[in-house]
């Protein structure tokens, strides 16, 4: 199905602003076939058959691709923890099982965005405008639920940006751990995993 979407496209050629988006899901796809270590802009290129020249309109290096994929990561995981966490704060439950069950659901949903986010192989932080500000806005919902646990009571005191930073490390080493198979558990099992650690987390950080 791929292939024949490759040859139509290279039929057709693309219209402005097409190939741009085009390159960032091919670059996903090769990501999640080969690992992103493997990845370089003339292979993305390509897959697609497109110039060089086309390339270069849209990226100025493989840097800057991978920017745009990690972007895009960073946007859809904010959406991801920020849904989970209303929908618990409707039910006037605590935020954080979810959040952490939501974490590794993500993980495992998008295998290709959460590599290229943070597997460090993103040196350049520049390459996207919006790289920061999604990344950023996915944190603060963390941080946003620490502060209000503090205020509720339910998390004792303390640098809430420091708890939002040890809460996100152990969720990323569940994450990671499952990611590379040293966790050999059904996905049930991992969201189940990934909620008791927090528990456990949240029973040393309990007022």
């Amino acid at each position: 199905m791929v292939k024949n979407a490759v040859r139509k496209a290279k039929k057709r050629g693309y219209h402005h602003g097409d190939l741009e988006r085009a390159l960032v899901e091919t670059a996903v796809r090769l990501i999640q076939e080969e690992g992103v270590s493997a990845l370089t802009l003339r292979g993305v290129g390509a897959r697609l058959g497109v110039s060089r020249t086309a390339l270069y309109r849209h990226f100025d290096d493989k840097q800057a691709l991978l920017a745009r994929v990690a972007s895009e990561g960073f946007k859809r995981f904010h959406e991801t923890l920020a849904a989970a966490a209303a929908r618990a704060e409707a039910r006037r439950a605590d935020p954080m099982p979810a959040m952490a069950a939501a974490y590794m659901k993500f993980a495992r949903s998008h295998p290709s965005h959460y590599q290229t986010m943070f597997s460090g192989v993103l040196t350049n932080h520049e390459g996207d405008p919006d790289l920061h500000r999604h990344a950023q806005a996915a944190f603060d919902v963390l941080l946003d639920a620490i502060r209000r646990g503090q205020e509720a009571g339910r998390i004792k005191a303390g640098n809430p940006v420091e708890l939002a930073e040890i809460t996100w490390a152990l969720s990323h080493g569940v994450a990671t751990l499952a990611m590379a198979r040293h966790l050999p558990r059904a996905p049930a099992a991992l969201d189940d995993l990934a909620v008791r650690a927090w528990t456990m987390l949240d029973n040393g950080l309990g007022k």
